[in-house]
């Protein structure tokens, strides 16, 4: 194989509870790329169509993942990468993580697949450190799993993969504002209070319990955020109507997709998504905000060959 198209799909971190830890995958969006094998060493990046990213390999998160991967199977070749970007940078539901684990998972099957999907996130992760400022798998992981991950560990990095209950959807609303991951992270308090970090591990932990068992109601009971959403909901418009809105249209609940602007809600069946997607346009249509809003089933499969 000397070239391969793939399809890199939109994430979902933190999950409400799961700050930097839980994140699940998505299906009806996603970036896709192109990578073909050269005789030349090195990475070259010849093509970015949706989105304004630097060309230079070592400034760019699939330029960077991909070096990491190639110098650690010692490759023969280099690569060129073309990225047809669907999913915006600093919309919340993993633009960067989608360049980062596509270009790994696709250089790999160039390599005859030497490496893990563990291995393939810890490069990938090489890639988002670009973007965000810190290696975190919350996004890379899904993408490259699929469904739903727990990272128990970034160094040395152990990922979890979780089961995805059958009729689980997600609804995400995209303001198309801006926020940098970055930025984001610059508003988090230092210190939590004890009270406040009992809760958030209890939710993590029976989230957790709520996907094993196909739980629905629990799932809807540990989706709140006590740490890191009264911080970053003020960066985004609505928010709170947003919300009010999703769990008044049926939703289990939800939050902000990472580091936002987008929000999230898991709902229970197809039927109640698309009800959630109704009821939160209702609620951006009058502010003049330009907003995008998806419905998709949780991915079980991740990245995929086209």
């Amino acid at each position: 194989m000397n070239e391969i198209k793939i399809f890199s799909p939109a994430t979902v971190a933190n999950v409400s509870c799961g700050f930097d830890v839980l994140g699940f995958c998505l299906e009806t969006v996603g970036d896709e790329m192109i990578i073909r094998k050269t005789k030349e060493k090195g990475v070259k990046i010849t093509k970015i169509i949706g989105a304004d990213l630097p060309f230079e390999a070592e400034k760019n998160v699939a330029g960077v993942a991909a070096l990491a991967i190639l110098k650690a199977a010692n490759a023969d070749f280099g690569v060129e990468i073309e990225i047809y970007k669907n999913i915006k940078p600093g919309s919340g539901v993993g633009s960067s993580s989608a360049s980062a684990s596509g270009t790994v998972f696709a250089i790999n099957e160039l390599l005859g697949s030497p490496f893990n999907k563990q291995q393939l996130t810890a490069f990938g992760m090489k890639g988002e450190a670009i973007a965000s400022g810190a290696e975190h798998a919350d996004n890379v992981a899904p993408g490259i799993f699929g469904g739903f991950t727990l990272v128990k560990e970034v160094n040395p990095l152990k990922v979890v993969q979780l089961p995805t209950p059958s009729k689980l959807y997600a609804t995400i609303i995209h303001p198309q504002i801006e926020i940098k991951t970055s930025e984001a992270r610059s508003i988090l308090p230092k210190v939590i209070p004890l009270n406040k970090a009992i809760k958030q591990w209890a939710n993590v932990g029976s989230l957790v319990s709520a996907l094993y068992d196909c739980d629905y109601d629990l799932i809807a009971d540990s989706l709140e955020d006590f740490i890191v959403e009264p911080h970053r909901s003020q960066l985004i418009p609505h928010f709170d109507e947003v919300k009010k809105a999703m769990l008044d249209a049926g939703a289990l609940g939800g939050g902000i997709s990472g580091s936002g602007p987008s929000v999230f809600s898991l709902c229970k069946g197809k039927e109640v998504a698309e009800k959630v997607a109704s009821a939160i346009k209702k609620v951006y249509q009058p502010t003049g905000i330009v907003f995008d809003v998806y419905v998709s089933k949780i991915n079980a499969e991740g990245i995929k060959i086209i």
